[in-house]
């Protein structure tokens, strides 16, 4: 019998190494799951849902089916259901379905259908940065679809996307809290295995902060539910370099065994230039694994420079808004107790502004009205088009101006700070 989702990251005993894959053709997807399944680490599978699909236009994903038109991903709720079900039962390994929908309500029906109960999102973080549906339409849309995959079965497993919103130039604090808030919206649904997401930025030391403020806020406020920590490999503009794309992701590596994350996202040398291959895909799985084998978790926490602090003010201050967590979120964006910079959607109240600092950390510049404190929010100059490309493009530049040599695995350097742009 093949174990649950959650199940299985947990019985691992090492770190987890998981694809963003998804093919629309069902034996490409076959491929890339037994390639998953049998790449040199630790791994679960991915399918990954087309563009048409995460935005519920299943007709469009019918008429490129019919019509032989390439898709960007599994069109999971218009393929034939038999050929998905032979797929998965040909890869016989925990898989997760990946999808990005505001209203996920096609996917979910799919999923049931072929007794798929893992997946990842959120009412939240599936919704302001990726449509234009506004938040009272997301909210009982995830929590309808939350509450029937509960019902289905113990397998049930939810992983937020909270953590990642933005997450190039969102201080990390509100992603935390944001990540901890879509878990706590998922027990209230009935889910009781949950994972909980964060992103690697662009400060080692920043994120290994984060890292151990979502693990306390975790356990803090999911005392009744099985969790473990999910990192992202970086999700901002990519190195264009191989050596500086395998740099990046060996830091992923290292980074989330010293901040304790069961489970790591990985990104591949052709990120910054097209789809990667299957064979990219394991490559990069092969890298993290190997990279992580020969990495010490942290024995504590690092220096406290007010995150968990902050993290914890703002989901404490949700909370207290509403004893429906759903209806506390939207009250919390529509109030300005959350505000997520740089990010356009209707319900964000767009006070909120970030910077990149000197020494590679995040910081606010305002937090408009969140309960955040005063005192840390740094000054700094006015944002320009220019300045903010900058800042998107600074991992880029740092990874790819190493040199080749230094990414070699067996002598691989420690991660280390982005110094000034």
């Amino acid at each position: 019998m093949i174990p649950g989702f959650g199940a299985a990251v947990r019985a691992a005993g090492s770190l987890v190494v998981q694809p963003r894959m998804g093919f629309a053709d069902p034996a490409a997807m076959r491929a890339g799951l037994l390639a998953t399944r049998d790449a040199r680490a630790t791994t679960v599978g991915t399918i990954t849902v087309d563009s048409y699909t995460r935005v519920g236009d299943l007709a469009a994903a019918r008429r490129a089916g019919a019509s032989g038109t390439p898709l960007n991903g599994y069109p999971i709720a218009t393929a034939d259901p038999r050929a998905t079900a032979d797929v998965l039962a040909a890869a016989a390994f925990p898989v997760q379905v990946r999808h990005g929908s505001a209203l996920p309500e096609p996917v979910f029906a799919a999923m049931a259908g072929l007794g798929l109960a893992a997946t990842e999102g959120g009412p939240v973080s599936y919704c302001l940065p990726y449509s234009r549906v506004p938040l009272s339409r997301s909210v009982p849309s995830w929590a309808a679809c939350v509450r029937a995959l509960s019902e289905a079965g113990t397998d049930a497993h939810l992983e937020t996307f909270g953590g990642c919103m933005l997450g190039q130039l969102c201080p990390p604090g509100l992603l935390v809290a944001l990540s901890v808030l879509e878990a706590v919206f998922f027990r209230a649904h009935g889910v009781r295995d949950v994972s909980l997401s964060l992103t690697q930025q662009t400060s080692p030391d920043q994120d290994l902060e984060a890292l151990h403020a979502l693990r306390a806020l975790a356990a803090r406020f999911l005392p009744d539910v099985t969790w473990h920590v999910v990192l992202y490999a970086y999700m901002g503009v990519y190195p264009r370099t191989g050596h500086g794309a395998r740099a990046l992701m060996a830091d992923a590596a290292v980074l989330a065994v010293r901040g304790g994350a069961s489970r790591l996202i990985v990104k591949t040398e052709a990120e910054a230039h097209r789809i990667p291959t299957i064979a990219e895909n394991v490559a990069a799985l092969e890298l993290a694994a190997a990279v992580a084998a020969t990495t010490t978790p942290d024995p504590g926490p690092p220096a406290d420079t007010g995150l968990l602090a902050e993290a914890t003010a703002l989901v404490e201050a949700v909370l207290d808004l509403d004893d429906d967590v759903g209806h506390a979120l939207v009250r919390a964006f529509a109030a300005g107790v959350l505000d997520v910079p740089f990010c356009l959607h209707a319900d964000n109240a767009g006070r909120a502004r970030s910077h990149l600092d000197t020494d590679g950390r995040l910081r606010w510049s305002s937090v408009g009205g969140m309960p955040i404190d005063r005192a840390g929010v740094a000054r700094a100059p006015r944002l320009s088009s220019t300045g903010l490309l900058e800042a998107l493009g600074r991992v880029q530049r740092h990874y790819d101006s190493m040199e080749e040599d230094r990414r070699v695995l067996g002598d691989r350097p420690r991660a280390a700070a982005l110094g000034p742009a």
